[in-house]
């Protein structure tokens, strides 16, 4: 088994996770710089929040689909923070609508994106978890020792 462990979560179901990250990270991109762009004064807050989420997508796609010793961390630590942030932001927009009179990517829960934004980092953290570095090793060390027996 010659397959690095940390590959199995950039596979198959993971793959098509990273993709809807990246889609969301270039989706919540430019509405960031067109929202900064040409109406930055009409609602600082919203639209420095969507440049936030834009940016928390970023680095989780990249930590998702990276190889590299601390990717899986950094990707539960940025899925985890967009988790807290589309809950945050979704219940101030609910709660106190004049808070955030524009919406963000995360504005009623992720109303604007059907909801993606809200079920996404449940289903990244999911994937993440059950693809953790020591249980994908113990999976093939497992797995190598089954093949070993002659059974």
């Amino acid at each position: 088994m010659n397959e690095r462990p940390s590959t199995a979560k950039a596979s198959g179901p993971g793959r098509l996770i990273i993709a809807v990250y990246a889609i969301f990270a270039l989706a919540a991109s430019a509405r960031a710089a067109f929202q900064i762009a040409t109406k930055f004064g009409d609602a600082p807050l919203a639209y420095a929040l969507s440049a936030f989420a834009a940016a928390v997508y970023i680095v989780a796609t990249v930590c998702l689909a990276s190889r590299r010793p601390g990717s899986w961390t950094a990707a539960v630590v940025a899925v985890s923070i967009e988790l807290a942030g589309v809950v945050v932001v979704g219940l101030l927009s609910v709660l106190d609508p004049t808070a955030l009179p524009h919406d963000t990517v995360w504005s009623v829960f992720g109303r604007g994106y059907g909801f993606v934004p809200l079920v996404l980092p449940v289903v990244g953290l999911w994937w993440l978890f059950r693809n953790r570095p020591g249980r994908v090793l113990a999976g093939a060390r497992a797995a190598g020792g089954r093949r070993g027996t002659g059974a």
